[in-house]
């Protein structure tokens, strides 16, 4: 297999970050007798998806309770908008749900030293969940063509007979059926888009992107916007990473011959047996998700969001945080904290591993 590298803007995010760090400073706040050891001093900034917010709360908390000189900052400001910062220069790191495209590899890197580029390095692994809220509808199986028809617009109502024909014997409603997407540009949407468009690409007719690709259903911002209209809505069904779907029902999906509910578990198997992207420079761990697998222990409806981080800084003391702080979120503790505060699938020993050569390489 071969391998990788990396993904404007900044003004914003300023301000958002402030409050992501004041938050984790005072939820980790340590005492005289925790003081830290660490010789670590600076600001870290970071921009991107808000599939890693509980995750990314958790790691600050616990990274700055160990490093009381570095103050670490991100703003969940969705995966394309982290990506346009970190491009421009704005924050040292992006997270995003979506590798950096060939686009975004051949242009410049503001962060960056001259003449060196960003890579992609697997921090988060999560299930997607179809979540909805559907009065007297406490189950839901849904297969990739009909999920792909009821987010394009052309399946309307709660009882229409595809639904009906995979939940035999449920009472649907006549309910006029709301869909909602994100209205930013997202790396969720693109996970979720390129799951319809390989398992049922003749519905799905729409090149996967971070832009939701149809005109159809409601908009909203933000992994939380999704959350709240489903939640507020009458016939709703939306997507999220399922650390954020909440008391919602989650919708099972074909997998096979059997419909599957989201695991943390399920979620990593389809990672594992994932190959890299192809023609990518070494330390660039973009994976390439295998969202057609028939196998029903496997949940192909899964995201990897990625630390996109320079290969090498112009600001070397930059450099230095980067790499303390993705290392530590990237490690069998920083992992074990993103299970137990987000519900995320830890990365392998396999892929922690090429994660930690990737950035003992970077400068």
């Amino acid at each position: 297999m071969s391998k990788r590298s990396a993904g404007l803007l900044g003004l914003a995010v300023a301000g958002v970050l402030a409050l992501t760090s004041c938050a984790a400073n005072e939820a980790a706040a340590p005492t005289d007798s925790d003081e830290s050891a660490s010789t670590l001093e600076g600001t870290l900034s970071g921009a991107g998806a808000s599939s890693q917010g509980s995750a990314q709360e958790a790691w600050i908390a616990a990274f700055q309770t160990a490093n009381t000189g570095v103050t670490i900052n991100y703003d969940p400001s969705g995966s394309g908008a982290g990506r346009e910062a970190f491009i421009a220069g704005g924050v040292a790191w992006a997270g995003s749900d979506s590798a950096l495209s060939d686009d975004e590899l051949g242009g410049e890197f503001g962060a960056c030293a001259p003449d060196t580029k960003a890579i992609d390095l697997p921090t988060y692994i999560s299930p997607i969940a179809v979540i909805f809220n559907v009065e007297g509808v406490d189950e839901l199986n849904l297969d990739a063509a009909t999920l792909a028809s009821i987010f394009k617009g052309t399946i309307t109502t709660w009882n229409d007979p595809a639904i009906a024909a995979l939940n035999e014997g449920a009472s649907l409603p006549s309910t006029p059926i709301t869909a909602v997407h994100r209205s930013d540009d997202s790396g969720t949407t693109k996970n979720f888009a390129d799951y319809l468009n390989k398992v049922a690409p003749d519905v799905w007719d729409a090149k996967p992107a971070d832009a939701f690709p149809y005109q159809t259903g409601e908009g909203a911002q933000g992994t939380s916007g999704v959350v709240d209209a489903v939640t507020n809505g009458v016939g709703t069904i939306g997507y999220a990473d399922a650390s954020k779907a909440g008391d919602l029902g989650t919708a099972k999906i074909k997998v096979g011959d059997e419909f599957v509910a989201y695991t943390p578990e399920a979620a990593a198997a389809v990672v594992e047996e994932s190959p890299l992207v192809e023609g990518r420079e070494d330390n660039d761990i973009a994976i390439s998700l295998d969202r057609t697998t028939t196998d029903p222990t496997h949940y192909p409806l899964v995201l990897v969001s990625y630390s996109i981080v320079c290969s090498e800084y112009a600001d070397a003391a930059q450099g230095e945080l980067v790499k303390a702080y993705i290392g530590y979120i990237t490690s069998d503790e920083g992992q074990q904290e993103a299970a137990t505060s987000a519900g995320a699938a830890p990365l392998s020993a396999d892929l922690a591993g090429r994660v930690a050569t990737a950035l003992e390489a970077v400068k």
